[in-house]
């Protein structure tokens, strides 16, 4: 999908602050963009995607969505996030961790059951549905969670390196199955990853956060292919 040129996302100088770190952000996303955040441990990758999920709030600038100032509470804002856990709730079942995306007290109406259904299906685990976490694969937990992102249906992704446990061909399978369903949801999606070959597979743009500053989204292999000195010295030889 090739993103609009629709911005829903903006941050105006923006700077969250985390003890002593400080990172600073002035940039935008457009409507269906997927872009992947890079930069070295430590750059405020994570803190970035705490301060656009409403986790971390700013000490100077805004958080806009479509033009205003998003919510002070992150469960009223726009969008969906994944970390490497996969926000699973251990004592659930499969079936009740994807209902919780749809309603918090899992009291689901006959179609929102048919839904979840769905998207279990979806993401091939409709045998899965009364297993609990403990017994799934790390790729089959990844799975629970996109079907979680599949029904919540939120405009706005956020994933912090949610595959980055599992093995290459597992990699490839389910950033496949992400990119499927963002084609199904038309969601924009920003993800952090450590993966140079996951970046470029991802999406066609790339945020570098180094030196407590992310940059403006930039074409991905563009900036591979003449890294400023900050990106060089983590990638060195990878790009």
């Amino acid at each position: 999908m090739i993103a609009g040129d629709e911005d829903i996302l903006n941050l105006k100088q923006t700077c969250f602050r985390q003890g002593k770190f400080a990172l600073t952000a002035n940039f935008e996303v457009s409507k269906g963009a997927r872009i992947a955040i890079i930069g070295p441990s430590g750059g405020g990758k994570s803190t970035l995607l705490h301060g656009i999920s409403g986790f971390l709030k700013p000490t100077t600038g805004q958080v806009l969505w479509e033009g205003e100032p998003m919510s002070d509470h992150p469960g009223e804002r726009p969008l969906s996030i994944l970390f490497q856990d996969h926000n699973l709730f251990p004592h659930l079942c499969v079936a009740d961790n994807i209902a919780v995306g749809i309603n918090p007290n899992m009291r689901l109406s006959e179609e929102q059951i048919l839904l979840a259904k769905n998207a279990l299906d979806q993401v091939g685990l409709s045998e899965k549905a009364a297993d609990f976490p403990r017994d799934l694969s790390g790729g089959q937990r990844g799975r629970v969670g996109l079907a979680r992102i599949l029904l919540r249906k939120r405009p706005l992704i956020l994933l912090d390196e949610p595959f980055s446990a599992l093995g290459p061909a597992l990699k490839d399978e389910m950033l496949e199955l992400l990119s499927q369903i963002l084609d199904l949801t038309e969601a924009s999606a920003l993800m952090v990853t450590h993966d140079t070959n996951d970046a470029i597979r991802f999406g066609d743009q790339a945020i570098l956060v180094a030196e407590g500053l992310a940059h403006e989204p930039q074409e991905i292999q563009s900036l591979f292919s003449n890294p400023p000195p900050a990106l060089k010295e983590y990638i060195g030889d990878r790009a």
